[in-house]
């Protein structure tokens, strides 16, 4: 079975459940382990795969937390990395239809050091490249080119997700826009949502904004659309995979569900690099993620929620 080595933030999630959206008014926080590389190695593990978490926490009761918590869901902590900094946190408020805002504290999240000696593992394997925060500059946006250059030579699975945060990238959109245009071009699989297709294209109609990323370098796009389902395209075909219908109560983590979902499919196959000449395989395995996503939307906390192989059969 083929690893997938996620690459990213792991961080507290101070979730205001039943408070509403409005942070101002929220009085009391849920701890939560968080981040979306994290969560999608979580997903990874409790579907019977392989996943390797590689980022930085702070050495303290916090990151301490975070790493005994995905250790348990079976995600290999080996590669991680304890760092001097406070461990990152995000204060999460949620909606009564289960959307959700956050407002970050950056800490150890950046520090993350690349590390050469990795690529030795790396070969025939997957890299998921899904970090909200990897592209705010520091080591961890160093780290992160670079593992990209050595999944390439690697002979890897890419897939990006540029985990847009509007409360990151304040006025910094266009930068932003420019920092993800490489790891679109190099990846195989990029995951989308609804809003980052539109940004990242230019383009409001999504099957347009599909073609403009394509032409960027994108070999196979999902732009997840909620209740909706997943958008599926690679060059020659697109369509509209359907989702379950479910009463959601916190959205958090149903991107990263869906996206690790996708990854242990294709961490199964034998030839992950003819997939996107199998397309009608493709929707299959799309349509099982997005049971994996709306289930994860049921339950309060990403890590928590993500399901196991039973509960999709189920």
């Amino acid at each position: 079975m083929k690893k997938v080595f996620c690459i990213g933030e792991l961080l507290i999630d101070f979730v205001a459940e039943n408070q509403g959206n409005d942070l101002t008014k929220a009085n009391i926080f849920t701890k939560k382990a968080g981040g979306a590389p994290a969560n999608v190695a979580c997903a990874i593990s409790k579907l019977g795969g392989k996943s390797v978490f590689i980022g930085a926490v702070g050495h303290d009761p916090f990151g301490k937390f975070l790493l005994d918590t995905i250790k348990k869901e079976g995600v290999d902590i080996s590669l991680a990395q304890e760092v001097d900094t406070f461990t990152t946190l995000a204060f999460v408020s949620i909606a009564e239809d289960g959307e959700r805002d956050f407002v970050f504290s950056r800490g150890a999240d950046r520090e993350l050091v690349y590390d050469p000696t990795l690529r030795k593992n790396f070969h025939g394997n997957l890299l998921h490249l899904g970090a909200a925060t990897a592209l705010l500059g520091g080591a961890l946006e160093q780290a992160y080119g670079k593992y990209l250059f050595d999944g390439l030579t690697k002979d890897m699975f890419i897939c990006f997700d540029p985990n847009y945060r509007s409360d990151l990238w304040k006025d910094k959109q266009e930068q932003f826009i420019k920092k993800c245009m490489p790891f679109v071009e190099k990846s195989q699989l990029c995951k989308f949502s609804l809003e980052e297709a539109q940004l990242l294209s230019g383009k409001e109609n999504i099957y347009d904004a599909c073609d403009i990323l394509h032409e960027v370098g994108a070999n196979i796009i999902t732009i997840t659309l909620g209740k909706e389902g997943t958008l599926v395209s690679v060059r020659e075909n697109k369509a509209i995979v359907p989702s379950i219908k479910v009463k959601p109560v916190d959205t958090t983590g149903a991107g990263d569900a869906f996206i690790g979902c996708l990854l242990k499919q294709i961490a199964d196959l034998d030839n992950f690099h003819e997939l996107e000449n199998e397309f009608e395989n493709l929707l299959k395995m799309v349509a099982t993620a997005n049971k994996a996503g709306a289930l994860t939307t049921t339950n309060f906390g990403a890590i928590p929620s993500l399901p196991t192989k039973n509960d999709l059969l189920a």
